[in-house]
């Protein structure tokens, strides 16, 4: 089978539905922004093969991602709250080996800590662009809550990854300057 089908050529692509549409559509837009993230974690896991108990739920969290993304494409895969709840614990496991903080920091460090933080930029853009397929009622938001909820925690997991990341590596962070 070549890789190649050349249905695309004229700017239209399959949803899972079959149903055919532009590639600018919301939906394409939503579920390429899910495999542009996949592909920075996957990125952020070569940067943090030294620490295998993150590699391994960072590979969980990218299976998760393939399928918010088939389901982005009208594929009848979910996630489940269950995975809220996971992340969480991820999160406030993290957190317990960090000092608190009460100041906003900019995204830098070394280039492990930049690269949580454009994942979490990813991150926010994909949590937008579900809501704004959900306002436009392209999915209906009450079917898709854990998976809004999961793209919100998702963003706040790799903001403590940088933290918690930074900290191993002895990384001072850079404190925001209003001025």
């Amino acid at each position: 089978m070549n890789i190649y089908t050349k249905t695309g050529d004229k700017g239209t692509t399959s949803l899972a539905t079959g149903e055919r549409v532009s590639k600018t559509d919301l939906r394409l837009e939503a579920y390429g922004t899910a495999d542009e993230l996949n592909s920075y974690i996957g990125l952020l896991r070569a940067k943090l093969a030294d620490m295998s108990d993150m590699d391994a739920y960072l590979t969980h969290v990218q299976n998760l991602l393939f399928n918010l993304g088939a389901r982005l494409a009208g594929a009848d895969l979910v996630i489940k709250a269950s995975e809220v709840e996971r992340i969480e614990r991820e999160i406030d496991l993290m957190q317990a080996h960090l000092t608190p903080l009460h100041v906003f920091i900019l995204p830098a460090g070394n280039e492990r800590v930049a690269l949580c933080h454009v994942c979490r930029t990813v991150t926010r853009r994909l949590e937008r662009q579900m809501v704004a397929l959900s306002e436009q009622n392209v999915i209906i938001s009450a079917s898709f809550i854990a998976e809004f909820q999961f793209v919100n925690r998702l963003s706040d997991y790799l903001f403590v990854l940088a933290r918690f990341v930074g900290e191993k590596d002895e990384v001072s962070v850079t404190i925001w300057n209003k001025d």
